[in-house]
C-alpha cells in the first residue's frame, strides 16, 4: 500500500475519519451548555452537572467498547458501529422543540445524548488503538503518528466549533446541531472507504466466533443489540446525573482492581511494573481533565457573561472561543513533535511522567493568568478578551504535554492482549475528570439574582484555588517522575512478531515524524 510522508496510508484514513467525528462532537459541545441554560432553561448549577455527567459517560463507555472489541468484535467493526450510533445521535440533536421541559422534545434530546454516549464508547478507544496497530511498539514514529492523529482531531474540532457554534448561536440551535450531524456522516463514509488502507489491522480476533449463534442470533448481531440496549440505559442515566457519580465510583474501583489483579497475577515482572506506571499516569490525568474541561462549561459561560467580545461593531458569539484550543494545537503540535524528537536525539527529552507534571503546571498557570487579568480590569468591568486567548494557550501547551503523550504511552506500555482495555481505562480517567469538572463548574455558578460583579468573584475564587492546586501537584509529579520512568522499562520493550518488520518501510523514522508534522501544519 506504500506510505505517505513515511507513515502508512491507513494513518491518514484514520486522521480524516476522526477529523469529521470530532467536527460533529466538538461542534455540538460548543453549544451544549448554552442550549441547556438558554433553551431548556436549566440553572447554571443544574446545566453544569448535566454537562459533566454527559461528558463523563462519553469517556466511560470506551471501557466497555474496548473490551468488546478486544474480546469479539475487533476494533474496525466497533468503530464502524459506533459511527452509525453517533450519526443517529447528532441528527436527533437537531430536534429542539419549544424549550418546554415537560414536552416530548426533551425526551428526544436525552435520547440524542444517549446515542452519542454509546457511539463514542464503541469508537473513541478503538480508533486510537488502530493507529497504534499500524506501528511496532518500538517504532520511533509512534509519538509522531499520534501527534498527527491528534492534529486531525483538532482540525475537526476547530472547524466544527466555528461552523456549528456560529450557526447555532446566530440562526438557531437546529442549524448548529444539524451541521454537526452531517459531519459525523462524512466521518462514517471516510472510514468505510478507507478499509483497504488499514492493512487488516483491527479485525476480530476470531472472525468465525462472530457467526456462531447465541440466543438465536449471530454473536455479532447480539453485540450490536447490546449496544442499542445500552442506549436505553444511558437515556435514563443522563436524566438522573447523581447515578453517574455512583457508577463512576463503583466502575472505577472495579476497573483498577481488575487491572492490578491482572498485573500482579498474570503478567511478568516488567509488564507488571509498566502497568503500575500506566495507573500512575491515568490517575494524574484525572486532575488534569477535571480542570481542563471547564472549557465547555464554566469557561464558556464566563466568556459569554464576563468578557469583552466586541469586534468591528458587533459581538463574537461566545461559543467560537471554543475553537481557540484546537487552533492552537494545529499550530503548535508540529513544534512539539519536532521538539520532542530533537530533544530525544540529544538524550534530553522529558519522560512521559515529567511531561505530565509540566502539563499540570501549565494548566494551573492558565487559571491564574485569567484571574490576574480579571482583577486587573476590575470585577465590575468586562475582562479583556486577551486573557481568554492566554488561558487557552497555556491549557493547550499543557494538553500537548499530556494527551498525545498519554495516548502513545497507553498503547506502548500495555501488553497486546490488554491494549483496548488499557486505552479504555485512559478514557475512563477522562470520564472521572469530566464528572468532577461538572461539579467544579457547578461551584462557579452564583445563586439566582446575584449581581454580575459578585457572580464574577465567585468564579474567580474557584479558578484561583484550582490553579494553585494544579501547580502544586504538577511540581510533585515532576519530583517523582524519575521513579515512574524506571517502572516503564523502556529499554526492554519488544515488538510484537506480526509488526516487527513494519518499522523498515518508508522514509527514515525520525524524518517521518518531522516531515509529517511540518506538512500537516
Amino acid at each position: 500500500m506504500g506510505t505517505i510522508l513515511g507513515h502508512p496510508k491507513g494513518l491518514f484514513v484514520l486522521f480524516f475519519a476522526e477529523m469529521w467525528e470530532r467536527f460533529s462532537y466538538y461542534g455540538m459541545r460548543a453549544l451544549l451548555i448554552f442550549y441547556l441554560v438558554q433553551h431548556w432553561m436549566f440553572s447554571d448549577q443544574a446545566a453544569s452537572v448535566i454537562y459533566g455527567a454527559y461528558t463523563a459517560l462519553v469517556y466511560i463507555t470506551p471501557v466497555i467498547g474496548g473490551y468488546l472489541a478486544d474480546r469479539w468484535l475487533g476494533q474496525r467493526k466497533a468503530v464502524l458501529f459506533g459511527a452509525v450510533l453517533l450519526s443517529f445521535g447528532h441528527l436527533l440533536m437537531a430536534v429542539e422543540g419549544d424549550g418546554s421541559q415537560g414536552g416530548a422534545a426533551i425526551s428526544i434530546f436525552w435520547l440524542a445524548l444517549a446515542f452519542i454516549v454509546v457511539g463514542s464508547g464503541f469508537l473513541k478507544a478503538n480508533i486510537s488503538v488502530i493507529v497504534g496497530q499500524l506501528y511496532p511498539r518500538t517504532d520511533v514514529r509512534r509519538d509522531g503518528a499520534y501527534t498527527i492523529f491528534y492534529m486531525g482531531i483538532n482540525l475537526g474540532a476547530a472547524i466544527g466549533t466555528i461552523i456549528a457554534g456560529y450557526l447555532g448561536q446566530t440562526y438557531g440551535w437546529a442549524y448548529g446541531f444539524g451541521v454537526a450531524g452531517i459531519g459525523m456522516i462524512l466521518g462514517l463514509l471516510v472510514f468505510i472507504w478507507g478499509k483497504p488502507y488499514l492493512l487488516g489491522r483491527g479485525e476480530a480476533p476470531d472472525p468465525a466466533a462472530l457467526s456462531r449463534r447465541v440466543a438465536g442470533l449471530p454473536l455479532e448481531w447480539l453485540l450490536y443489540a447490546v449496544g442499542f440496549g445500552a442506549v436505553a440505559i444511558v437515556w435514563a442515566l443522563v436524566q438522573y446525573q447523581s447515578l453517574v457519580g455512583g457508577l463512576l465510583g463503583i466502575a472505577g474501583a472495579a476497573l483498577v482492581a481488575y487491572v492490578l489483579y491482572t498485573a500482579v497475577v498474570k503478567l511478568s515482572a516488567e509488564d507488571r511494573d509498566r502497568i503500575f506506571a500506566v495507573i500512575f499516569l491515568i490517575l494524574g490525568s484525572v486532575l488534569f481533565w477535571s480542570l481542563f474541561e471547564q472549557a465547555g462549561s464554566s469557561l464558556n459561560l464566563f466568556a459569554d457573561r464576563h468578557v469583552d467580545r466586541s469586534f468591528m461593531g458587533g459581538e463574537v458569539p461566545a461559543s467560537l472561543f471554543q475553537s481557540l484550543n484546537p487552533i492552537y494545537i494545529i499550530l503548535l503540535a508540529p513544534l512539539f513533535a519536532w521538539a520532542w524528537t530533537a530533544l530525544g536525539r540529544r538524550g534530553l527529552e522529558p519522560s512521559a511522567p515529567a511531561k505530565f507534571g509540566l502539563a499540570l503546571v501549565q494548566l494551573g498557570a492558565g487559571f491564574l493568568v485569567l484571574v490576574a487579568g480579571a482583577y486587573a480590569a476590575g470585577t465590575g468591568n468586562p475582562t479583556p478578551v486577551i486573557f481568554i486567548f492566554l488561558i487557552y494557550l497555556l491549557h493547550t501547551t499543557g494538553e500537548l504535554c499530556l494527551s498525545p503523550v498519554g495516548l502513545s504511552a497507553m498503547n506502548r506500555l500495555a501488553p497486546a492482549h490488554m491494549a483496548s482495555l488499557i486505552m479504555g481505562a485512559w478514557f475512563f480517567a477522562s470520564a472521572a475528570g469530566n464528572f468532577a469538572a461538572g461539579l467544579i463548574a457547578a461551584a462557579t455558578g452564583a445563586e439566582h439574582g446575584t449581581g454580575e460583579g459578585a457572580a464574577k468573584e465567585v468564579v474567580l475564587g474557584v479558578y484561583s484555588n484550582v490553579g494553585w492546586v494544579a501547580i502544586a501537584v504538577g511540581v510533585g509529579v515532576l519530583v517523582i517522575s524519575p521513579l515512574i520512568r524506571r517502572l516503564m522499562h523502556l529499554d526492554t520493550l519488544k515488538d510484537d512478531g506480526a509488526l516487527a518488520g513494519v518499522a523498515e518501510i518508508g522514509e527514515p523514522q525520525a524524518a517521518g515524524i518531522n516531515t509529517a508534522a511540518e506538512t500537516r501544519s
